[in-house]
C-alpha cells in the first residue's frame, strides 16, 4: 500500500449588488441552469424562489477542477466563494513546521467560503474532477444583504459547519483508531444519506493518507485499522471505496 492511494488500483475516478434576471446573464448561459441542479434541495440556494434563482444564476460562473487541482490557497485574498455541485474538495491547512492537517472534505450541495472572511485561511484542491458555481465574493454578500431568509440559511449552514469542526476536534481527541474510522465512515454514510445517494457501498476517492490526516493518525494505523473491520466482516474493501457489511457494529464503534 502506497500513501497515494486507497486501494492498489483504485478508479480514476458577477454584477454589484446583484439585481439581474438570467436572460441578462454576462456568461450567455440558457436561464433555469440553477433551478434544474441536482444538489439545490440540499444546498444554501434551497431558499431561493425562482426569480431569486435567477439573480443567483446571473452572478455565477460555472467553474470546473481536474483532479489534485488547487482550488484557492490558504492566505489568499478572498474574491470568490463556491456552491460544489459535483466531486469532493480536500480542505487543509499548512502548519508553521511544513505539515499538512486536513481539516474536512466537501461533497456536493456543500458551500466553499461561508464564513466571508477577507483572506482564505484553508487550502483547498479537487480530489477528483469538481465542478462547482464560483461567485465573486462582494457580489455574493450584496446579494446575501439584500435577502434576509438567503442570509438566515447561510447563518444555519455555517452553524452546521461549526458543529462539524466541534465533531472533528473530539474525533481527534480520546478515542481509539478503530473509533475514529468508523466514526468517518458513518458520517461520510449520513452526508451520501442527505444527498440521496446509497449508503451501502461508500466511494472513498480521497487516499488513506488523506483519512489518516484527517483522523490525526498515521498512514500505517489507518491501513490495520481497515483490515482489522474487514477481517471482522463489517466492510469489505471493495475497489475506489468500502462496503458496509455490518452496519450496526461500525455504528456502535463509531458511538462509543
Amino acid at each position: 500500500m502506497t500513501a497515494s492511494s486507497w486501494n492498489d488500483n483504485p478508479p480514476a475516478k458577477g454584477a454589484e449588488g446583484s439585481g439581474l434576471r438570467a436572460e441578462h446573464c454576462p456568461h450567455n448561459r440558457m436561464p433555469g441552469r440553477c433551478a434544474d441542479c441536482t444538489v439545490r434541495p440540499i444546498s444554501v440556494c434551497a431558499v431561493l424562489e425562482p426569480d431569486e434563482l435567477a439573480e443567483l444564476e446571473a452572478l455565477s460562473d460555472e467553474s470546473g477542477f481536474a483532479e489534485k487541482e488547487t482550488i484557492l490557497l490558504q492566505g489568499d485574498e478572498a474574491t470568490s466563494v463556491y456552491n460544489i455541485t459535483e466531486g469532493t474538495v480536500r480542505l487543509y491547512r499548512l502548519l508553521p513546521d511544513g505539515r499538512r492537517q486536513i481539516i474536512g472534505f466537501l461533497l456536493p450541495g456543500d458551500f466553499m467560503g461561508l464564513a466571508l472572511s477577507e483572506r482564505y485561511a484553508f487550502s483547498a484542491d479537487a480530489v477528483e474532477p469538481v465542478k462547482a458555481c464560483r461567485f465573486n465574493r462582494v457580489s455574493f454578500s450584496n446579494l446575501v444583504a439584500q435577502k434576509p431568509h438567503f442570509l438566515r440559511r447561510l447563518h444555519e449552514a455555517a452553524t452546521h459547519e461549526l458543529t462539524l469542526a466541534q465533531d472533528h476536534m473530539v474525533l481527534l481527541g480520546r478515542r481509539t483508531a478503530e473509533e475514529k474510522v468508523a466514526a468517518f465512515l458513518i458520517s461520510l454514510r449520513e452526508r451520501r444519506r442527505r444527498l440521496g445517494l446509497g449508503t451501502v457501498t461508500l466511494p472513498l476517492p480521497m487516499t488513506r493518507q488523506d483519512i489518516a490526516d484527517y483522523l490525526g493518525l498515521t498512514l500505517e494505523t489507518v491501513s490495520r485499522t481497515i483490515s482489522k473491520l474487514a477481517r471482522e466482516k463489517a466492510i469489505v474493501v471493495v475497489p475506489g471505496g468500502v462496503r458496509l457489511l455490518d452496519a450496526a457494529k461500525i455504528e456502535a464503534t463509531a458511538a462509543s
